[in-house]
């Protein structure tokens, strides 16, 4: 499956709209027959669902799928109920109601949650580079750091033009 959207650029504007997205899975919520989870990205979080009246064979896939899971998912980009709203989020208006899933790439558990806020010794952190760099803390600082030294390059290339 192709990647159609990023999770954080979805808006209200998105309503009806079938989308693919691509992303790790960040948490996942079982109430019962429906399977919630929020879908990461670079650029944001998705919460999408799992329900039998969509696909039942989605929600089988999904009932086995865990943390920093890496899937792709299609479906149809639908408002979300008034009271379950998330003023948190810049997507928390809207969910994705999946019709398919696939399984990208499992995942063992993460030795700490790949998230802003979290406590983890430094070492630790060291060690699993790889995943600390997924925080959107960390990759907050990464884009800054580009954005900055690309200022410097093109001042310097101007600079360097002029003589």
């Amino acid at each position: 499956m192709k990647r159609t959207h990023h999770c954080g650029h979805l808006t209200t504007a998105h309503i009806g709209e079938t989308v693919t997205l691509n992303g790790w899975v960040q948490t996942r919520r079982d109430l019962g027959g429906v399977l919630f989870i929020d879908l990461r990205d670079r650029s944001g979080i998705m919460q999408i669902v799992f329900n039998p009246d969509f696909s039942g064979e989605a929600l089988a896939l999904a009932d086995k799928v865990r943390s920093e899971y890496v899937v792709a998912v299609t479906g149809k980009v639908v408002k979300r109920d008034p009271e379950t709203f998330n003023p948190n989020l810049p997507t928390g208006e809207i969910e994705v109601q999946v019709t398919s899933i696939e399984v990208l790439n499992a995942a063992k558990t993460p030795p700490f949650f790949i998230e802003d806020g979290v406590e983890v010794d430094e070492q630790l952190r060291l060690k699993h580079r790889y995943l600390d760099l997924r925080r959107p803390e960390m990759q907050k600082t990464l884009m800054l750091r580009s954005k900055a030294s690309k200022i410097f390059r093109d001042f310097l290339d101007d600079e360097a033009l002029s003589m």
